[in-house]
């Protein structure tokens, strides 16, 4: 597979931008960041998903919370509200024991 260089990229670099949005590996992502740093608010998440990124196309903070909503759905994440804290009032998420098998699957 031949890969493109695009303008996002400095010359030579292979580009996997042609990959589009690969909205499934956000979610061993934010997986992962659970387990490592505990209840994170939804904003921690999003400043460190980068970081964390499987390729070097950019994750959409939309799409960390669209993969995070569907989580819990499924039991795998769950959230409450902090109104402890200064400020507005927001939400933490953290990893179940169902998130962890299957985080591990």
């Amino acid at each position: 597979m031949k890969h493109e260089v695009c303008p996002r990229h400095p010359s030579g670099y292979p580009c996997t931008c042609a990959m589009g949005n690969v909205y499934r590996f956000v979610e061993p992502v934010v997986l992962c960041m659970l387990r490592e740093n505990g209840a994170t608010h939804g904003y921690q998440l999003a400043a460190s998903l980068q970081q964390h990124a499987l390729t070097d196309a950019e994750i959409e903070g939309a799409a960390m919370y669209r993969t995070l909503r569907r989580l819990e759905e499924h039991g795998y994440v769950r959230s409450r509200w902090d109104i402890q804290s200064m400020g507005p009032a927001r939400r933490v998420y953290s990893l179940t024991r169902d998130g962890r098998k299957h985080l591990d699957e």
